[in-house]
């Protein structure tokens, strides 16, 4: 129990009026020598009191470095009322510069859809931004500011030897509060999580270290400073110990298209399809586990190379949905059963345009296996 400090004084000034009216040379400071020495008394600074532990001065060093390098992003994105009033609508996010020259990565979220793009360096420099490319099937997005000097860049490390239980810090700027650090460890790998837009982000990191709103964009780096995963999203609206990460390794892929092609590509399949299970597959004389029916196939379409049938005829489902019924039936892709009208977009947000895909169909009563060589779609500008 912690003795109170005016007690203690009352002790001191009772020992020594004991020892100036007794005359006997009693050692009161074997009595007060203790309490001072435990810090009972008084206590000393913190940074007086002895040096900052290994690991402490391991999250002191990361940051140092790490927070010269940390952005925060703004962007800005016009939106329309009911009644067609156009309004801005601000966003924040973080990111971190990769390059001297003043490259940045992010995640694709934090500048999709902006007609506006600021930075704001550590340093407090606001610089405009524009975008170089995006790969929103891994929301990521490079982005470039033209600085009047050479920036601080961090280090991209290997997201692929990760293991669970390692030291992870987070940078970025929660909320608003630019340049904050959190620590945790590697919770999990390999996470699958949904977006709003209903894109599955795979391979992702799980982290406690926390992540909030703002987060966005930011590294998460190792115990050496080196970056290991972009801070992409949250559990939920605030941190509760489950944060994601998507693996640097997955941006490094995107870096090094950009630096052999110019750009970013996107697979193109070139067809349409629609879910069909159970009581309606059945009625249709389908395999009851379901499958994407193809409702189109755009003439030349790598999906047409590869021979790929559309409907012959359409019929109306539920009295008033139209069908079209006849076309191929996918029931697998690259191996993976399908279970949703989703399937056939997550298998293509790993593909680059003229990787192969692996389909299973059901057509005319049997199954058969197609390899579809995947066409580019057409660059956005």
């Amino acid at each position: 129990m912690k003795v109170p400090r005016a007690f203690l004084w009352a002790v001191v000034l009772a020992a020594g009026f004991v020892y100036l009216t007794s005359g006997t040379r009693w050692d009161a400071g074997r009595w007060i020598r203790p309490l001072v020495s435990s810090g009972r008394l008084w206590s000393e600074p913190a940074s007086a009191a002895g040096s900052y532990t290994a690991d402490e001065q391991n999250n002191i060093d990361i940051y140092k470095t790490g927070r010269e390098a940390t952005v925060n992003i703004t962007s800005v994105v016009y939106r329309q009322t009911f009644f067609f009033q156009v309004y801005p609508e601000k966003g924040t996010g973080s990111g971190f510069v990769i390059r001297p020259s003043g490259e940045i990565l992010t995640n694709n979220h934090v500048v999709n859809g902006a007609r506006e793009l600021t930075v704001t360096l550590a340093d407090k420099k606001i610089y405009k931004a524009k975008v170089l490319a995006t790969d929103a099937s891994a929301d990521l997005a490079l982005i470039k500011i033209d600085a009047d000097k050479k920036l601080p860049a961090l280090t991209l490390g290997n997201s692929d030897s990760l293991v669970v239980g390692q030291k992870v810090l987070a940078i970025g700027n929660p909320f608003g509060f630019d340049g904050t650090l959190t620590t945790g460890v590697v919770s999990s790998l390999n996470r699958k999580i949904q977006t709003e837009e209903e894109r599955q982000l795979e391979g992702m990191i799980q982290t406690d270290a926390a992540i909030n709103p703002g987060n966005s964009g930011g590294p998460l780096l190792d115990s050496h400073g080196a970056v290991i995963g972009i801070n992409t999203a949250i559990f939920s609206q605030t941190n509760v110990g489950i944060g994601f990460a998507m693996p640097i390794n997955r941006a490094k892929m995107m870096l090094e298209e950009i630096e052999q092609t110019g750009h970013v590509s996107r697979p193109a399949l070139g067809i349409s399809v629609q879910y069909v299970s159970d009581d309606l597959a059945e009625m249709l004389r389908l395999p009851a586990s379901g499958g994407l029916l193809i409702q189109e196939v755009e003439r030349g379409s790598a999906a047409d190379v590869a021979g790929l049938h559309g409907p012959r005829q359409v019929v109306i489902v539920g009295g008033f949905r139209e069908l079209g019924i006849g076309g191929d039936l996918i029931t697998a892709v690259d191996g993976e059963p399908v279970t949703g009208n989703a399937s056939l977009q997550h298998a293509l947000d790993r593909k680059r345009g003229g990787d192969t895909l692996a389909l299973i169909i059901y057509r005319n009563g049997s199954t058969q296996k197609i390899q579809v060589k995947l066409g580019e779609a057409a660059r956005e500008l």
